[in-house]
């Protein structure tokens, strides 16, 4: 059976015929982003580390870590980690001292 040609000219392929990929993608690294958010906090800004490639106990063990080292509160929220006030530059040495390519984001 000849593949039908679409309006576009991408070819398809009837579903038996499609090759199966056995090779899983490469993971690629993960993308820190510590950030400050004020929004819905009547002001107050709290420093946001996203991105890390953690489950929830590993993230509440390093909003720990943080809370301690930065003398502040926090609280890990839909697997991004929040800590009370403006500790950008501090989180980003120590997730880097962690080996995580920690970036800087916002303004």
């Amino acid at each position: 059976m000849k593949p039908k040609a679409t309006f576009r000219g991408a070819v398809i392929r009837p579903s038996d015929a499609r090759s199966v990929r056995t090779a899983s993608p490469a993971t690629a690294p993960a993308r820190v982003r510590v950030s400050r958010e004020t929004s819905g906090r009547s002001g107050k800004g709290v420093s946001v580390v996203s991105g890390l490639p953690l489950g929830d106990a590993e993230l509440q063990a390093l909003a720990t870590q943080f809370k301690k080292s930065c003398g502040a509160g926090g609280a890990v929220k839909d697997g991004r980690i929040e800590i009370q006030g403006e500790h950008r530059d501090r989180l980003v040495v120590e997730l880097r001292k962690l080996g995580y390519d920690a970036k800087r984001s916002g303004g």
